[in-house]
């Protein structure tokens, strides 16, 4: 790795990553361009691969696109209640090669489980999670649930976990999901959830 930097080149993990200095944007109509702050310019092809590249599909759900004063491009994210310049989609980008199309998956800290299960279809699937009422689990299931998995809430509180399940069908009434008590601390709780779950024959 020393003598990479020695050479003058980037230690980088792949030939995607960005330079320091730049930054990855989208138009209007889904294509992506590369703006270089260093030098002020903008240029279509990726700095280090040469790559032209679009978003592919539409918006996740919950995203709207608009346009700020300026003119610019930015996105957002009405269930989160957040606004970024980062078009979403950016996880999914297809090289502008109608022969033979990849698609490049790109997560980071800041990616959410809508971003990162957009365009799945789960339908069929069932899906158990646990602490669902809040935080990481709520969020969780509720993107397993609104991309069609049939979602069990498993919680030390039915309360909080059928509150939960609300929450979700507030947001799209077709949701699969159930609200199911778990407490993981106890072996009782573990086999009653167990017994309780196998009867349904999901």
């Amino acid at each position: 790795m020393a003598a990479l930097k020695y050479a003058g080149l980037e230690d980088t993990d792949s030939e995607e990553e960005l330079p320091p200095g730049w930054e990855e944007r989208t138009t209007k109509d889904g294509w992506v361009y590369y703006a270089n702050h260093l030098e002020e310019k903008t240029q279509w092809e990726h700095p280090k691969s040469g790559k032209r590249k679009r978003v592919a599909g539409d918006l996740p759900y919950g995203w709207e696109q608009e346009t700020d004063e300026n003119g610019q491009v930015y996105f957002v994210d009405h269930i989160n209640k957040r606004t970024t310049y980062l078009d979403p989609r950016l996880a999914f980008t297809v090289e502008d090669n109608p022969v033979k199309p990849t698609t490049r998956q790109k997560y980071d800290g800041n990616s959410t489980a809508m971003e990162i299960l957009q365009g799945r279809d789960l339908s069929g699937k069932v899906v158990i999670v646990t602490g669902a009422n809040s935080g990481i689990g709520f969020e969780t299931a509720k993107s397993l649930a609104l991309h069609g998995a049939c979602v069990i809430l498993a919680c030390r509180s039915l309360a909080r976990g059928s509150d939960a399940v609300q929450r979700i069908l507030g947001e799209w009434h077709k949701a699969k999901v159930e609200a199911m008590t778990l407490d993981l601390a106890s072996l009782q709780s573990v086999q009653h959830f167990a017994e309780a779950f196998k009867s349904k024959n999901l």
